[in-house]
């Protein structure tokens, strides 16, 4: 299959497929050439540079494969045991996943001259085609520099990454469609579940990140004694700065864990948790690591951070409410279950890519553990959020307090359409009428039929006299149907609403109908005689 370009030639579907490998190359020279560009101005604007720009150029490649969560090894040590340096800074892998994920859309995209979308299939696979080549050759390269890669690290991280963000990119780019999914998929459980996760995820990492703010508040002195402590030099107060925004998604996560309960590991054997810290000689000093809780027992401010997934277990359970009346509360509670297991899924996710090894011995565990985290999650929401969901279930569904059932009507048994109906009949007022069936009015007698008149014969008859006629007879009224007892509704204790229909106003009475005129038989008409005429003609 072919299309045309502008000119009328035509452009196969193979360059377009090659135009797509272009954009994944460019995506990732973009990430590299930004990382580059920001460690070049940090080389020269240091006093005491350790290396030339070749040196940076290679620490350039080297950040930029720590960003995809590659391991970096670093030979030049004081033990000269090589260490590793695994922990990635979260605020990084944004730059990656943005650009690889547009490319994706942008090759996913139609042309401008009714040219056909490319399967989606073939965007993915060049995209990640062309990704996947820069970042072999950037791991080639970084090898020859201070902190070169960890090969077998590079080849499942890099792909992973790269993977995901393209994935994402085409998804998007082709209105999110949902695919066929079956129909067990298809229920708004799953969809409440998903948004309850989410929203109690959210409430996790917000509360993480309230914790170590005020931490880092409370330990201000400490923070910046350790902050003036590392250089004396502006540009590597800058590099500090920068590094430490870059690990604030990392810290939240970890604010986040230690809230949970299981905390997080700050070496070989030491945990710090709302429990006690038993504190860890070994930690070098950066501006995060000084707002650590002090060595010791844990107190009740300590404990007071509970608070965070107590919150986020509630969360949970509120976004896995529906609204609908007819859900029964077993579907509410397994749709909290599932939301509580989303929460689980995540924070397991985002402790494993937030923790990793800061070096040997001491520094080799540094983070929270991904499964203690994503179970204390799990626990605390499940235990929270089920029933909560049935709670807030039965309060949206509950009925009118204080009213009485109706007596008669076991469809009514809350009330509350009485009362609608008693407040709808006082504000139309009589625009509403009283149903209640009547007796039919029975009908008039019909009138007897008059008694003919004699006339006597050739006699002139100037005008018919007038002939009496019986009365009509007086017209039967349906008997009134007799008064409803009152009714009435209880709404509170004391108050009692009359639902008795407002009587109709009187009707004048209609004007009896005009008597009949009686037919007169037996008759004969005679004509005037004029003066003059023969009197035996008639």
């Amino acid at each position: 299959m072919t299309q045309v370009t502008e000119r009328g030639t035509p452009l196969p579907t193979a360059s377009r497929a090659a135009a797509c490998v272009l954009g994944g190359a460019v995506a990732a020279g973009l990430g590299l050439g930004f990382l580059a560009v920001l460690v070049i101005v940090l080389w020269i604007s240091s006093p005491y540079p350790d290396s030339g720009p070749g040196g940076a150029l290679h620490l350039a490649a080297g950040l930029w494969l720590l960003a995809h969560g590659t391991e970096l090894i670093r030979y030049e040590t004081l033990s000269g045991v090589p260490a590793p340096v695994g922990m990635t800074p979260l605020l990084l892998v944004a730059l990656p996943a943005l650009l690889i994920r547009r490319a994706a859309r942008l090759g996913s995209a139609p042309g401008e001259n009714g040219e056909e979308e490319l399967p989606t299939s073939v965007v993915f696979s060049a995209v990640l085609c062309g990704y996947l080549g820069v970042g072999a050759l950037a791991t080639v390269y970084a090898a020859g520099g201070p902190m070169p890669a960890d090969p077998l690290s590079a080849a499942w991280h890099l792909p992973l990454v790269a993977a995901l963000a393209a994935a994402g990119g085409a998804w998007e780019a082709r209105g999110r469609p949902l695919g066929p999914l079956p129909g067990w998929a298809r229920r708004p459980r799953y969809a409440l579940a998903l948004r309850a996760g989410a929203g109690g995820t959210l409430v996790l990492l917000g509360g993480g990140a309230l914790l170590v703010g005020a931490s880092l508040a409370w330990h201000g002195a400490e923070v910046q004694g350790s902050f003036l402590s590392l250089t004396g030099v502006w540009s590597g107060r800058f590099a500090a700065l920068l590094l430490a925004l870059a690990l604030i998604p990392n810290a939240m996560v970890w604010g986040a864990s230690y809230a949970l309960g299981p905390g997080f590991a700050l070496g070989a054997g030491e945990a710090a948790t709302p429990l006690g810290f038993g504190g860890s000689p070994s930690l070098p000093r950066f501006p995060l690591l000084a707002a650590l809780p002090p060595a010791g027992p844990g107190t009740l401010l300590t404990w007071a951070a509970a608070v965070v997934p107590v919150v986020a277990g509630l969360a949970v359970g509120w976004f896995a409410v529906r609204r609908a009346r007819e859900v029964s509360y077993g579907e509410t509670a397994l749709t909290a279950a599932l939301g509580s297991l989303v929460c689980g899924l995540a924070m397991t996710g985002l402790a494993a890519a937030s923790a990793g090894p800061m070096g040997s011995r001491g520094l080799a565990d540094f983070g929270p553990v991904w499964w203690q985290t994503g179970a204390a999650a799990l626990g605390w929401s499940l235990a929270l959020a089920v029933p909560v969901a049935v709670a807030v279930h039965a309060w949206r569904n509950r009925p009118a307090p204080g009213l009485a059932a109706a007596e008669d009507d076991e469809w009514h048994d809350s009330g509350v359409r009485e009362v609608r109906w008693a407040a709808l009949r006082r504000a139309a007022s009589t625009l509403i009428p009283d149903f209640a069936p009547a007796e039919p009015a029975a009908r008039p007698e019909p009138a007897p039929d008059p008694q003919p008149v004699d006339i006597p014969e050739r006699e002139p008859v100037d005008a018919p006299e007038p002939v009496d006629t019986p009365a009509a007879p007086p017209v039967a009224v349906a008997p009134t149907a007799p008064p409803k007892p009152p009714r009435t509704v209880t709404v509170l204790p004391g108050l009692r609403l009359d639902l008795t229909p407002a009587p109709l106003p009187a009707k004048p009475p209609a004007p009896p109908p005009p008597p009949p005129v009686p037919a007169v038989t037996g008759a004969r008409v005679l004509s005037r005689r004029k003066p003059g005429a023969d009197p035996g003609r008639v």
